[in-house]
């Protein structure tokens, strides 16, 4: 949740008990309510996940109701609580990526979220398999065509109120409005169709960080009840649907992933975040000896857009100790110059990282020669996902970031544009250590084999908050 959505969405005397105090259930407790939700989840045939705002807490986003929450905090007089990073930059929970791992294993069916974050989406649930109940704030949507469009800047605006952008598309060019919901509105239909079916088919629905209080979204996971099936919560604080859950667990929602994932033998994948960036050189005709030339770099959601991840951009001429260098600091980055066409010269782009980066810049090269005659219109566009897919796992496994990959390339008589992905982000998510002098809790499942849940020590390595030169290598 960003702290300027959490201003405008303040609190009200209906929503809700806050200030609720925190259960922890004893170890040998809690190890064997994990133990009885990784059965259940194994033998589940159609999973459902209905997510709050305890996912994301541990990505440094405050939560409502807990005794740091918004909402607490704001009825008892005092401000809104500190988010330990930028909201552009908040990084899936273990929670998010575990959650990602079921649906590409196809155990889980269907998400229901009730945050704003984008952790979803960014962690990698697919867009048709997720329902946003109160919607995105990093997402708009045409009021026309009902295109969305996913940024990587918070929308300056809630209650599905217009934005400064339109459509990109020539046919529509209709106003974009953003998603999320005020206290006045209605959940949106789409959604709420979707979240209302996949409950009411699933066998099993997985109440994950949520008080289970804003109607009528409590409600949904419920439906499953009248076909036989289950509700699980997994929550640090009482709900009142408590009663009418098969399993309740008080503890941390990270915490009970990761042991879940640990006995299913199911790996938690790393979180890799790609931003991206347009790059275009244009130039006057040739006049003389001299051409004059504009160099920008900008947003891949248009002129009006900002770059959050990016501080300033240096622009340099490794082979030209003659053409004088520049540092560009205010969005949008441009530069202009006249310089003799006679000679080519490569221009070095040092993307400096903003705050919250895993590294401190990028770099992108550029050959430049104006002399270069018969230029013909040229386009390259390479297959985006599998570009993407092959940078994550370059990142993944030189374990760095800063890493870029050209996607497009088009070239005109007198211009040149590209688009860059750049890796700015890598969190890594530690497997489970598991305390063998603990092995008295075991069950049976799927005709007789055994799994061991034990006492879990749980650790998280993260590689996204480093800004080190060293992590800032470039990676060739």
């Amino acid at each position: 949740m960003s702290l300027g959505y959490a201003q405008k969405l303040s609190y009200k005397e209906d929503v809700g008990t806050v200030g609720m105090p925190e259960i922890f259930d004893s170890p040998r407790a809690l190890d064997s309510k994990i133990e009885e939700l990784a059965v259940m989840i194994l033998r589940s045939k159609h999973l459902v996940a209905f997510t709050g705002a305890g996912i994301s807490t541990s990505s440094g986003i405050p939560d409502f109701r807990g005794p740091k929450g918004v909402w607490t905090l704001q009825q008892a007089g005092k401000g809104i609580p500190d988010a330990s990073l930028p909201f552009h930059r908040a990084m899936p929970s273990l929670t998010h990526m575990a959650l990602v791992e079921l649906e590409r294993a196809g155990v889980l069916k269907f998400v229901i979220s009730q945050n704003v974050d984008s952790l979803h989406l960014r962690s990698g649930i697919p867009r048709e398999k997720l329902a946003e109940l109160h919607g995105n704030s990093f997402m708009e949507v045409c009021s026309s065509c009902g295109k969305e469009y996913l940024r990587d800047f918070e929308i300056e605006t809630i209650g599905l109120k217009e934005t400064r952008r339109r459509c990109a598309d020539n046919s529509c060019l209709a106003k974009l409005t953003d998603t999320v919901l005020d206290w006045e509105d209605a959940l949106p239909a789409k959604e709420m169709d979707l979240a209302q079916n996949h409950c009411s088919a699933a066998d099993m629905v997985l109440c994950l960080g949520t008080s289970l209080q804003i109607t009528p979204a409590c409600n949904f996971p419920f439906r499953c009840l009248k076909n036989g099936g289950r509700v699980v919560i997994v929550n640090l604080q009482s709900t009142p649907k408590d009663k009418k859950a098969s399993l309740v667990i008080h503890g941390l929602v990270d915490k009970v992933m990761e042991a879940v994932m640990h006995i299913l033998n199911y790996r938690i994948p790393p979180f890799v975040r790609i931003d991206f960036v347009h790059v275009s050189l244009s130039h006057s005709p040739r006049k003389k000896a001299c051409v004059k030339w504009v160099l920008r770099i900008k947003s891949i959601h248009g002129p009006k857009a900002t770059m959050p991840f990016l501080k300033s951009v240096e622009v340099a001429f490794p082979d030209r100790p003659d053409m004088k260098c520049a540092l560009l600091q205010e969005q949008p980055f441009v530069l202009k110059r006249q310089t003799t066409q006679r000679k080519s010269f490569k221009i070095l782009l040092t993307l400096n990282l903003s705050e919250g980066c895993g590294s401190s810049f990028s770099q992108i090269e550029w050959p430049v020669n104006f002399q270069a005659t018969n230029v013909k219109k040229k386009s390259l566009s390479l297959d985006r996902d599998k570009v993407l897919n092959e940078l994550k796992d370059l990142a993944e496994r030189e374990s760095c970031c800063g890493q870029e990959v050209l996607l497009e390339r088009n070239v005109e008589s007198r211009s040149e544009f590209t688009a860059h992905a750049i890796v700015t982000n890598i969190v890594r998510y530690a497997k489970i250590e598991e305390v063998p002098e603990n092995d008295d809790l075991t069950t049976s499942v799927n005709g007789g084999s055994e799994w061991k849940c034990g006492t879990f020590t749980l650790k998280r390595s993260c590689e996204d908050g480093d800004n080190s030169e060293k992590s800032a290598k470039r990676c060739k």
